[in-house]
C-alpha cells in the first residue's frame, strides 16, 4: 500500500505526450529510435532519479560501485566516463538488459499503456529484473489491471529492510523536481 495518495499529474501527462510526439517525429526519419516506453523511462524516470556521476563511486545502499546513471555492470573504483558515453550506455542497457527481458517475463506488457511499461521498466532498473518479473505489479499487468499494477510497485520502497523516504518518493508521487513512477504510471491510463 502506498504511503501517499497516487494521482495523475499534468507534468507526467506532459512527459508522456513529449515522448509520443518525439517518437512520431522519429518514425518519419531515417534513424531508428528506442521504443517509447524505454525513452519515457530513461528520460523522465531513470535519469532524474539516478543522477549523472562521471566518476565511479561507492553506493552505500547497494554496496557496489556505480557510475553514470546508476550503472553497476563491470564498474570498479577510479573509472571515468563522458556524458555521451553514459547516455549511450544507459540507452543500450535499458533496452537490451531490462526492457527485452521484461517483455518476455510479463505477458501482456507489450500491449499495456506506455506509462505502465515505463514505470515497470524504471523499477526493474532500480530493483532488478527478477524482482520485477515476480512482482505483484507484473501479475497485475498480465491481468490488465493497470492501476493496480501502478499501486503495487510502490511496495519496493525499502533498502536494508527499512523504508527509505527517497524510494517512497521515487515509487510514488516524486518530488518538486522529479516525477514518481506511480504518478507517471497512472497519468497514462
Amino acid at each position: 500500500m502506498p504511503v501517499n495518495k497516487i494521482a495523475p499529474s499534468n507534468r507526467a501527462r506532459s512527459a508522456i505526450a513529449s515522448v509520443i510526439a518525439a517518437m512520431l517525429i522519429a518514425a518519419t526519419s531515417l534513424f531508428p529510435s528506442s521504443p517509447p516506453a524505454v525513452a519515457l523511462a530513461v528520460d523522465h524516470l531513470i535519469k532524474p532519479w539516478e543522477g549523472l556521476v562521471l566518476t565511479s563511486h561507492w553506493d552505500r545502499y547497494a554496496k557496489i560501485w556505480d557510475i553514470c546513471y546508476g550503472e553497476t555492470k563491470g564498474i570498479t573504483a577510479g573509472m571515468t566516463k563522458t556524458k555521451a558515453e553514459c547516455e549511450r550506455m544507459l540507452a543500450v542497457r535499458v533496452e537490451r538488459d531490462y526492457f527485452a527481458p521484461l517483455l518476455k517475463c510479463v505477458p501482456g506488457l507489450s500491449t499495456a499503456p506506455i506509462s505502465v511499461q515505463a514505470s515497470l521498466l524504471s523499477g526493474a532498473y532500480n530493483f532488478g529484473v527478477g524482482a520485477a518479473c515476480r512482482s505483484t505489479a507484473a501479475k497485475m499487468v498480465t491481468a490488465r489491471r493497470y492501476r493496480d499494477a501502478c499501486i503495487a510497485q510502490t511496495a519496493f520502497n525499502r533498502a536494508g529492510g527499512q523504508v527509505v523516504n527517497g524510494l517512497v518518493k521515487r515509487r510514488e508521487m516524486g518530488d518538486s523536481q522529479r516525477i514518481g513512477e506511480a504518478e507517471l504510471c497512472v497519468s497514462g491510463l
